[in-house]
């Protein structure tokens, strides 16, 4: 992932990166357009970046590689330069932080690597490339760049030793981690390799990494691919039966017909990974000549189609049952004004965000991005005031969601999709510097991706790093005197947005002034349909229009948060509590049969740590820094609050919950484990193991009692469709909290001052505003 320069647009007025790092001093001008991509520091508290052309506009397209030319970087000084408190620092001996995301170039070295290990030209050319992403490095590497070769330069993460600390002149090299899918022998093989600052930098020189290992992982199938996708819509669309089919249904126009490859799951041996197979949903425009109609509006049922992937052939077709297509819906278009048919409202009027000074924050962690997971948030920690940065989470990402339908008719019971496993969000995700998906001072982060066949795509302005107005953080009147503190909250978010065929998900991180930590999903996009028969009506679905139904579905999303409240890195002195609030029975304890108080649970292993959410007992769960106190005595903690939440609806014997025993339980609670990403296992598309992945990996039973604690928390939301709904979907939000709990000795955000336009009013109020005749009266 690099950083682009920040631009602005009509609604949206952004700023330079040098603003972020200053944001005390009047924002300078921008500096003057550049070509060259400088590799730099990925820290939130001191973001930096690149300043490419403006007429370096890369765009996404899945056939094509875009690659941008990566200038040479010198190598810096090898001397050490002492700070203030004559701490001995290396003066940037690495240009890549260890979890800075893959550069272009990076990924190009990878790719060639791996390639020309091939043993034979069929192997080689053979080869697809699923996925390319770093290696992240153990945590006691990521401390030792933080403490020494990044700024800020934090010694303190480290802990003390005799003689002073033993400071390496650099860190250890980079590493590629490649997913390879072979077309040839259809076989799936997992690389490592090792990059160097020669590779980083230059594309004209040294081409090679080394191999570190390399194995093939048998009995799997890889995520798809937008370049699987395309041309398995082309065979379809050229395959005489289906061109017939579609004929016997009035459409002989070919571009009229949309094809979505969907992942087939797993339901019987059939569907076993020894083939690599897609089951497309068909679609079809009315008008040839509008690009921008809503496709989805007429489904194609009653078609039987199933492709096998590595040969790009149809393997099965069957015309099972003539569905006449749905009337053109008036209302299916969402474009603006005319281009819909419709007129625009004209009572919208300019809302202008602007921060003349630039950004304020508390919060300091790293952003990254990889193939599968999209976002990623490092090194989560708060600066809290004198005493400095106190760490809250090593890693928070979303690992996986799943979409089940609750229609048990053809197509629709085969929809159950794994859009991080199957499909990845991050490779979904897109640019959003077309429109205003943020507002206000925006700082941009580009991402870097191996397309299939090995080049690099560029997806630019892929996240976006902002703060928000928030209402009302805190208030208070004095009714004895009428005078009033009151203060605005603010929020930094952090979010990027993916596309999965019909379905937007936006995934945002906000952090708060007073602590706490969202995490949120908004969903949007377009419902997946069926057709009915006439005078048709089904029980699994609404009637949105004439002969369209939008079945009854469900989305879950799993986070995996790696934790480390008020732990430094090597540290694993947390602990998780379970707090259920409890009604005293009634007798001498309470004679007023009023009293109720919170009773907490240790969690003391993993069995016993697969938790679901009850609202009735306001339940929650508290992450504990077993060493540390506040002022008061009590053990320093962030608690996780659930959202609105459920469980999968479906009957247990479901054939999707083969694949995603996870979804059984709300909460899981692992220790670190390296090897522990995916909580459905690494490769769920076509997986025929049941329970792999959390479900199996509790059964060690592992204590909890202090460890480097992992939460998994699955929350999902069910979707029974409304005519508002169409034909774009409202966003929907769902999503929990982090907030802290005797992590402070008080309000945190009890120094926030009042804004400018708070104190002016002040100034004038007291002077001139009487005492209300209420308040009189009660004195």
């Amino acid at each position: 992932m690099a950083s682009t320069q920040e631009k602005a647009t009509h609604c949206c007025i952004p700023k330079t990166n040098d603003d972020i790092k200053n944001n005390n001093k009047a924002p300078p001008p921008p500096p003057p357009p550049s070509s060259t991509k400088v590799l730099q520091n990925w820290s939130v508290a001191l973001v930096s970046g690149s300043n490419p052309s403006e007429d370096t506009i890369s765009k996404r397209a899945s056939m094509a590689t875009l690659i941008r030319p990566v200038e040479p970087i010198s190598d810096p000084p090898a001397t050490n330069t002492t700070t203030s408190k004559g701490i001995s620092i290396m003066p940037r001996a690495q240009t890549s932080h260890p979890l800075d995301p893959l550069s272009a170039a990076e990924i190009s070295v990878a790719v060639a690597t791996v390639r020309a290990a091939g043993k034979t030209p069929e192997v080689r050319d053979s080869m697809r490339f699923i996925e390319v992403a770093l290696v992240e490095p153990e945590k006691h590497v990521v401390a030792l760049a933080d403490a020494y070769f990044f700024p800020p330069f934090q010694p303190s993460l480290l802990p003390r030793t005799k003689g002073g600390p033993v400071i390496p002149s650099k860190l250890p090299p980079r590493q590629a981690r490649l997913v390879v899918y072979n077309k040839r022998s259809n076989e799936t093989s997992i690389w490592i390799v090792e990059l160097s600052e020669v590779h980083a930098a230059t594309r004209g020189g040294h081409h090679r990494g080394k191999v570190i290992s390399s194995k093939v992982v048998p009995d799997v199938q890889p995520p798809m691919d937008a370049m699987e996708y395309a041309e398995c819509e082309a065979v379809v669309k050229d395959f005489p039966p289906f061109r017939e089919a579609m004929k016997k249904r009035g459409i002989e126009d070919m571009d009229l017909v949309m094809v979505d490859p969907w992942c087939v799951g797993y339901h019987s041996d059939a569907d076993a990974p020894t083939r690599r197979l897609a089951k497309p949903l068909i679609f079809c425009r009315t008008e040839s000549d509008c690009p921008i109609e809503n496709g989805y509006a007429r489904p194609v049922e009653g078609i039987h189609v199933l492709v096998d992937m590595q040969n790009m052939v149809v393997i099965e077709f069957e015309d099972r049952k003539l569905v006449p297509l749905p009337p053109a819906d008036p209302l299916r278009n969402y474009t603006a004004g005319e281009t819909r048919g419709g007129v625009d409202r004209s009572d919208v009027k300019p809302l202008q965000i602007i921060q003349p000074e630039g950004p304020s924050f508390r919060w300091n962690f790293r952003i990254g991005f990889t193939p599968r997971e999209g976002l990623v948030i490092y090194s989560v920690a708060y600066v809290d005031g004198s005493r400095g940065r106190r760490p809250i989470a090593h890693r928070l990402s979303f690992v996986e969601m799943v979409v089940p339908y609750g229609d048990p008719n053809e197509p629709h019971y085969r929809k159950n999709a794994f859009d991080a496993g199957e499909d990845g969000l991050g490779k979904n995700a897109h640019s959003l510097k077309k429109g205003c998906d943020c507002l206000g001072y925006i700082k941009y982060f580009d991402a870097h991706f191996t397309n299939f066949t090995g080049g690099v795509e560029t997806i630019e302005n892929c996240v976006c790093l902002h703060e928000e107005d928030h209402g009302v953080l805190w208030k208070h009147q004095d009714w004895r005197t009428g005078l009033a503190e009151v203060r605005r909250s603010r929020r930094l978010t952090v979010s990027f947005i993916c596309t999965v065929a019909n379905y937007e998900y936006g995934f945002f991180w906000h952090f708060y002034q007073d602590g706490k930590i969202e995490a949120e999903v908004k969903l949007t996009g377009i419902l997946s349909l069926g057709a009915l028969q006439p005078g048709e009506t089904r029980k699994y679905g609404t009637t949105i229009a004439p002969g369209l139904y939008a079945p009854v579905h469900q989305h879950f999303f799993v986070a995996r948060m790696d934790m480390a409240v008020d732990c430094k890195p090597g540290e694993a002195f947390n602990q998780v509590v379970e707090v259920n609030l409890k009604v005293e029975e009634p007798g001498k304890n309470n004679v007023h049969n009023n009293a109720f108080y919170a009773e907490e649970e240790l969690l003391k292993s993993e069995l016993q740590a697969m938790r679901d959410c009850d609202p009735l007992s306001a339940r929650h769960w508290i992450v504990r820094n077993t060493r540390n106190v506040n002022r008061t005595g009590q053990l320093t903690g962030f608690k996780l609050v659930p959202g609105s939440n459920c469980l999968p609806l479906a009957g247990s014997e479901a054939k999707f919950l083969r694949r995603a025993t996870f979804l059984k339980h709300n909460l899981w609670v692992t220790p670190y484990s390296r090897e522990e990403m995916h909580p459905g296992g690494e490769f769920p598309n076509q997986n025929p193991r049941v329970g792999e992945g959390l479900a199996t990996w509790v059964k060690q039973n592992r204590s909890l009692e202090e460890a480097d604690i992992v939460l998994w928390y699955v929350f999902g939301v069910t979707h029974v469709p409304r005519l508002e709904d169409w034909p774009v979907m409202p966003v929907e939000r769902i999503g929990f909290m982090l907030m802290p709990h005797g992590f402070f000795n008080c309000s945190p955000a009890v120094d926030v001052p009042p804004s400018a336009t708070d104190l002016e009013l002040k100034d004038t109020d007291i002077a001139t505003k009487p005492i209300q005749n209420g308040i009189i009266a009660k004195l």
